[in-house]
């Protein structure tokens, strides 16, 4: 159904804010040219000659955002989990991605991926490539034809990694990024590109500098990795021993929100120097609280971060993170903050799944812009989702969620919808 006005009929499910969720029962949303034209119970007048799908008795609900995931480690999930960090980057990740200078290697890892993706209920996401400009381009192309709403990196390095995956130089690093950035936007409508220096101990002083020029021209956001674990921490202050904290390493080459929106990954040691910066500059976090659990990183605190009012979504983290479902984040996010709550810092609340919805839908998709709920003026990226296999005896539409939170994997996506198109129905 690709009709510039078109209705969807159904259990409607959305967050108004973190702590409320709207829920109406076989209520109506109405989409026009992509956009949500809002949630209602009674179809006004106007609308009563429209195309209409009644979804039954199955879900409807915004579609899922990911603001953290490696397309080149898809291949290697469930991996390596024995090891922390910066060990399973050099016997892992760095090898494989080694591997996406070959483009027939690259067509076959990357097609698995953006399937899956496609098939998930992730609607918009924020994906790491390689330094590999023909390979990321062909994962663009893919992410493009799949109709899914993306912002995907060339990845930066040009130190501290293996010779196979070291920039020849700072300069030439930035060249091929500016490159890159102008194909994109001569090939893409949907998919659109984001900085990615990969992180601090894998960028020298002058690539950074380079990135930031490079940022400034092109207004790009940008994405990477923060305060993750804690001899990445301690490398971080050695490299960079002017900085007060891991965030400001990055704030020093305005690469740190402010004049850029930016998404950092994990913040699982951010304290509170790195806190007040991150709301001041409004920095995004992605939360990876499967990953942070895998490589023995530790658990972010969240409920600070929402405390604080620094905007936080979720991030799938594959491979660090075993699968792409954000449904799954949600429920590792609130296992992850019970934990927390009892382990570390009693003063932390755990995470209700009301508010992991949040996260998973307009907490993140508000760094994509007006996304992530299916309030008016909305963006309509929806999801129909039969949840009849899991919800066997009669429940509320917030119990059904909470369920599919915890039991995604047995659910049946039957439609998804990205800004209106729709971009499959079963």
């Amino acid at each position: 159904m690709n009709e510039p006005i078109f209705i969807l009929r159904g259990d409607i499910c959305y967050s108004r804010n973190l702590t409320e969720l709207a829920v109406m029962k076989q209520g109506y949303v109405i989409c026009k040219e992509g956009v949500s034209l809002g949630v209602c119970q009674e179809l006004p007048g106007e609308y009563q000659n429209l195309p209409i799908r009644d979804c039954g008795e199955d879900l409807i609900l915004p579609g899922l955002c990911d603001l953290h995931v490696h397309a080149p480690q898809y291949t290697f999930r469930g991996l390596g989990m024995d090891l922390e960090l910066l060990d399973w980057l050099n016997e892992h990740t760095f090898p494989e991605e080694g591997k996406y200078q070959d483009l027939e290697y690259a067509r076959k890892a990357y097609g698995d991926f953006v399937h899956n993706l496609k098939e998930s209920a992730t609607t918009r996401a924020c994906i790491f490539g390689t330094i590999h400009v023909p390979a990321t381009e062909l994962l663009m192309d893919m992410l493009e034809a799949s109709g899914l709403h993306t912002m995907v990196g060339k990845v930066n390095m040009d130190r501290n990694c293996p010779a196979y995956l070291i920039e020849k130089s700072a300069d030439i690093s930035a060249e091929d990024t500016v490159e890159w950035i102008k194909d994109c936007k001569k090939r893409y409508q949907i998919t659109r590109p984001i900085l990615t220096p990969r992180f601090i101990p894998n960028c020298s002083d002058a690539l950074m500098e380079n990135l930031k020029k490079v940022q400034m021209h092109f207004g790009l956001p940008v994405q990477s990795h923060l305060s993750e674990n804690q001899s990445e921490v301690a490398w971080v202050q050695e490299l960079c021993p002017q900085s007060e904290f891991y965030g400001d390493a990055y704030d020093r080459f305005g690469l740190f929100g402010a004049d850029c929106s930016t998404v950092m990954a994990h913040c699982v040691y951010s304290d509170v120097r790195e806190r007040r910066r991150m709301r001041e500059n409004g920095v995004y976090v992605a939360h990876c609280p499967e990953s942070n659990m895998n490589l023995s990183s530790g658990i972010a605190p969240v409920r600070a971060f929402l405390n604080e009012g620094i905007p936080v979504g979720l991030g799938s983290d594959v491979a660090g993170g075993t699968s792409e479902d954000i449904f799954a984040a949600m429920a590792h996010a609130i296992q992850a903050s019970k934990l927390r709550w009892r382990l570390v810092d009693d003063t932390l609340k755990p995470l209700t799944a009301i508010e992991a919805f949040y996260l998973g839908t307009k907490g993140g998709g508000s760094f994509f812009g007006k996304v992530g709920s299916l309030e008016e003026g909305y963006e309509f990226d929806a999801l129909i989702v039969d949840d009849s296999a899991i919800s066997s005896r009669d429940m509320e539409v917030k119990e059904r969620l909470e369920r599919l939170i915890y039991l995604s994997g047995g659910a049946k996506i039957k439609g998804k919808y990205v800004a209106g198109k729709e971009i499959f129905w079963r």
